[in-house]
C-alpha cells in the first residue's frame, strides 16, 4: 500500500494528505518516501487546507520526527492567515510541532501566542504544558502569553 500512495497523490484532497501521513504517525510507521511525497504534494495544495488540516499535518511529521521544512514554512504563511479559525487544540498541537522539529516561526508563534491569550480559557492542563515546553524549546518569547498562563496556573492550584 505505502508503495502505490505516491502514484495517486493526485486525487487525494487536503484531508486525504493529512489523515494519510496522520494514520501512519499514529501507529509510529516511517516511510519517508512517502512522507516526502505528501509533503510536496500538500505544499502545492496549501491553499486549500483548513486549519484541523494544518494542525494534523504538521502533528504527523513531528510525531514520526520527518522533518519537512518546505510544508512547514508554507503551513506557518497559510495559519497565519487563518488562525481565527483554529481551536484551541490545534493551536497547540501547531506550536508543539513545530518546537519538536526545532522549526522555527517566529511569526507564526507570535500570532499563536495572541490568539491562545483569547483562548485561554478553553486549554486544557497538557495544553498548557505542551505549549510552555513548545516556547521554551525554541527560545521565543512571549511574556504576555506566559503571564496568562500563569494567572490560569495559580487559580488551578
Amino acid at each position: 500500500l505505502s508503495q502505490k500512495v505516491p502514484e495517486k497523490l493526485d486525487t487525494f484532497n487536503s484531508q486525504g494528505l493529512a489523515n494519510t501521513v496522520w494514520a501512519y504517525a499514529k501507529i509510529g510507521h516511517s516511510f519517508p518516501e512517502l512522507f516526502d511525497a505528501i509533503s510536496h504534494k500538500a505544499t502545492e495544495k496549501i491553499d486549500t487546507f483548513n486549519s484541523q488540516a494544518m494542525a494534523n499535518i504538521i502533528w504527523a511529521y513531528a510525531t514520526i520526527g520527518h522533518s519537512a521544512p518546505k510544508l512547514f514554512d508554507a503551513i506557518s504563511k497559510k495559519a497565519i492567515e487563518r488562525l481565527n479559525t483554529f481551536n484551541s487544540q490545534e493551536l497547540v498541537n501547531t506550536v508543539w510541532a513545530y518546537a519538536r522539529l526545532g522549526h522555527s516561526a517566529p511569526e507564526l508563534f507570535d500570532a499563536i501566542s495572541q490568539k491562545m491569550i483569547e483562548k485561554i480559557n478553553t486549554i486544557n492542563k497538557q495544553g498548557i504544558a505542551n505549549t510552555v515546553w513548545a516556547y521554551a524549546k525554541l527560545g521565543h518569547s512571549a511574556p504576555e502569553l506566559f503571564d496568562a498562563i500563569s494567572h490560569i496556573a495559580i487559580k488551578k492550584l
